[in-house]
């Protein structure tokens, strides 16, 4: 989610996205695990998007809402999950990340506020949460006391940590503690893919989440072939994702889904499932219908 952005309440792990394969392909319809999504606070315009007869969304995995704010949290079953998303997705897997979050002042001020550890500290005691973010960080703000005290929280629990950061913060937060899994947010927008590489094999518990990173596909959908490579190489180091920090995103849920599903095809089949949903299964533990 870009750090301009207001903050975005989340659906707190995935939802299933199944549609059908772009180009009218005989190819068997590929699942898509959504490792980033976020849930604004206009559930009337999302459950309308939802349900309107052309959506991706079919099923299966979903969970609960979450928040620092109890008038975002409902409990599983309750309104929210079941009312908001309809027959369209159920409740199946929790596979939650808490956001470090209250307002949108927290998303420059976090990393300095005592509150935000006791905040966690109560989330994660609600008991279904795999892991904190999304979370901003940039350079050396990452050194902050708090931030390692957050880190080492996390990776005590084998919990993820869902960064939102340039590289300057993620090399800082990987050295706070050498058990911590991060998945990268965006996997840098930018980064060289050479770059992408070395710290993948650098650091084995990093992974790469793919919403509005640049440079995948070239013109016309096709793969570049840089990411050819690298997927070639590190297939089961990726996670797919839609980044709704704006209700408008949902709009466009369907071209976003659309255009992971456009390259995936040009992968061999093995990569293309272990990017899709096959990693996320591994990291959390669950079981895609």
């Amino acid at each position: 989610m870009p750090a301009s952005g207001i903050i975005a309440r989340a659906i707190a792990a995935a939802i299933i996205v199944v549609a059908a394969p772009v180009g009218g392909s005989a190819q068997p319809t590929l699942k898509i695990f959504d490792a980033h999504l976020h849930y604004n606070q206009e559930p009337n315009r999302i459950s309308t998007i939802i349900r309107s007869p052309t959506p991706t969304i079919r099923s299966t995995a979903c969970s609960t809402f979450f928040g620092a704010d109890e008038r975002y949290h409902p409990k599983p079953g309750s309104l929210g999950v079941d009312e908001l998303m309809g027959a369209l997705v159920r409740t199946a897997v929790r596979q939650d990340a808490g956001t470090p979050y209250r307002t949108r002042d927290d998303v420059q001020n976090w990393s300095t506020d005592p509150a935000i550890y006791d905040l966690i500290e109560a989330e994660y005691k609600r008991g279904y949460f795999r892991g904190v973010g999304e979370f901003h960080i940039y350079g050396n703000a990452a050194q902050a006391p708090l931030v390692k005290r957050v880190v080492d929280f996390a990776a005590g629990r084998n919990l993820y940590l869902l960064a939102h950061c340039d590289e300057a913060a993620l090399l800082i937060l990987l050295a706070h503690n050498r058990s911590a899994k991060i998945i990268w947010a965006h996997t840098g927008f930018s980064t060289p893919t050479g770059r992408v590489r070395e710290l993948l094999e650098t650091y084995p518990e990093l992974m790469g989440e793919l919403s509005y990173r640049g440079g995948i596909s070239e013109g016309g959908g096709k793969l570049a072939a840089e990411w050819r490579e690298l997927f070639a190489r590190h297939s089961d180091r990726f996670l797919l994702g839609s980044d709704t920090w704006i209700n408008e995103r949902w709009f466009g849920y369907d071209t976003i889904m659309q255009t992971y599903r456009g390259w995936l095809a040009q992968l061999p089949e093995d990569q293309a499932k272990r990017i899709a949903y096959g990693n996320a299964e591994r990291l959390f533990g669950g079981k895609v219908e």
